[in-house]
């Protein structure tokens, strides 16, 4: 299986790693940590370094209670990243949910659209509605997108989680948006699928989602999980949560990537490369 992207064919017969790169002063995990153009390009090139497969390159924060970024200032976060990151000979994806960010990126030759709204977002200020997220990936030859199941949105998604059956419910959010982008125009190997660990889930609702992943193969797409350093690790591997910190939960991100891919996820999003390359070297080791 290939994941098409701008200027990329991604072969997903071995999964792929996606680096984080958060171009953010407030992201739960690394906020502030590269909020200069050199530093978060000296970070770039570390995770090539240490193993990434793709660059995943975010201007802003969706943890929960998350305020929204206003568009110019989001595009001044994130154009001068992708405008060198296109230069480092691996694919580029930005976390974005805006269309008018999703059009400049793609422009300057991003390679991916990760969008946490599924493409499902509209400007409240744009009354015409002519630009949203899937007029724009539909306007673009080849971009990759990756389509999260997000309940609600970041600053109410944790106040009130969902209910139910999580799996079902996420498995036919994502398979109705990926039918919305064939239909629009896209093709099957342009799109891949995100569950949304954290996204207005409980504890227990994330750790189904990882232990019935395999039902996700039912929709003929690829799978992207992204567990890194979330908060549901914390709440079981430490007693009381507050003693392991974002930095802390490593070897936690790590297991949860490992069991994502034995489970059949094509790509895993981390913020520890190194250590997750390193461990799924010894699962292919084995297999």
């Amino acid at each position: 299986m290939q994941w098409t992207t701008s200027r990329f064919l991604i072969d997903l017969s071995q999964p792929k790693v996606m680096g984080i790169i958060n171009v953010t002063p407030d992201s739960f995990s690394d906020g502030g940590q590269n909020n200069s153009v050199s530093a978060a390009l000296r970070h770039c090139e570390r995770l090539i370094k240490e193993g990434a497969d793709i660059l995943d390159i975010g201007g802003e924060s969706t943890r929960p209670g998350a305020q929204a970024l206003p568009v110019e200032e989001e595009l001044v976060r994130v154009l001068p990243i992708v405008r060198e990151a296109v230069k480092l000979g691996v694919p580029v994806s930005v976390d974005t949910y805006k269309p008018q960010v999703m059009q400049a990126v793609l422009d300057l030759g991003a390679d991916i659209i990760n969008d946490v709204w599924a493409l499902r977002w509209t400007d409240p200020d744009d009354t015409s509605r002519v630009s949203t997220g899937v007029h724009v990936v539909a306007g673009h030859a080849h971009c990759g997108v990756c389509l999260m199941h997000m309940h609600r949105e970041p600053r109410s998604m944790q106040v009130s989680p969902m209910e139910g059956d999580v799996v079902s419910q996420v498995l036919s959010f994502l398979e109705l948006r990926a039918q919305a982008l064939v239909a629009s125009g896209l093709k099957k190997s342009q799109i891949i699928l995100d569950p949304g660990i954290g996204f207005g889930k409980t504890v227990a609702q994330n750790f189904a989602l990882l232990a019935r992943q395999r039902e996700f193969h039912s929709s003929g797409y690829p799978l992207l999980a992204g567990w890194s350093r979330k908060s549901s690790l914390v709440a079981v591997v430490a007693v009381p949560p507050d003693d392991l910190p974002p930095h802390g939960r490593v070897v936690a991100s790590v297991a949860a990537a490992l069991l994502s891919v034995q489970r059949g996820a094509s790509v895993v999003r981390v913020h520890d490369v190194l250590e997750t390359v390193q461990a799924l070297k010894v699962l292919s080791a084995i297999n």
